[in-house]
């Protein structure tokens, strides 16, 4: 069976990201690989990340239990900058050997965004380029951030009831990032935090 990589950031899983997980399940083995970004054996969150690795697996293990493989190969080291340029630097090829660690068969990467998946595409990753969904995680976000700060939003309607439980038992993570700034750079399709960026 061939398996489909889905890299995200899935801060938070929305119902578009469980729509894309079953459709990639229909036909492969699906792998997710939310992102993430380390400082010094530490994981950053901020505004835009304001989920962590373990948070994020545990609502998509609400959802799917063991139907999908959830890892954390898709892992980015500071200083980031070390990654830059694509291409040429040789920290920016170790990411493809880890996001294909332990993937021995026959694979492709999905990604609904179509600069990730040319960058995808020059790495030799086998991107399959999807439809872009009408929700995105960064607007559920902004929503929860709203709801956070005393506004009456309607953020639970595009999350899975799993995940809105999840989210409400961490609730203290969304008042924490709902007043911060926005410090992220956004390279070739890719948002990355600004703490550890140099």
């Amino acid at each position: 069976m061939t398996f489909a990589i889905y890299l995200a950031h899935l801060n938070p899983v929305t119902k578009a990201h469980v729509e894309i997980i079953r459709e990639l399940k229909k036909e492969n083995q699906v792998c997710v690989m939310p992102v993430i970004f380390m400082n010094k054996g530490n994981e950053i969150n901020s505004r835009s990340f304001p989920f962590n690795f373990e948070l994020r697996k545990k609502m998509l293990h609400a959802v799917f239990a063991d139907s999908i493989s959830i890892l954390s190969n898709y892992t980015f080291y500071a200083p980031f900058v070390k990654y830059m340029p694509p291409l040429f630097s040789p920290r920016s090829w170790r990411i493809k050997k880890q996001i294909l660690a332990g993937i021995s068969e026959e694979y492709f990467t999905y990604t609904g965004d179509k600069v990730e998946g040319f960058v995808l595409r020059l790495y030799g990753l086998n991107p399959k380029i999807g439809t872009r969904k009408a929700i995105s995680a960064s607007f559920v976000k902004e929503k929860m951030f709203d709801a956070a700060r005393g506004k009456d939003t309607n953020w639970e309607k595009d999350v899975p009831s799993e995940v809105v439980k999840i989210i409400h038992e961490n609730w203290d993570v969304v008042k924490k990032y709902s007043t911060a700034k926005d410090l992220t750079y956004r390279i070739l399709g890719m948002k990355f935090p600004s703490d550890g960026f140099w």
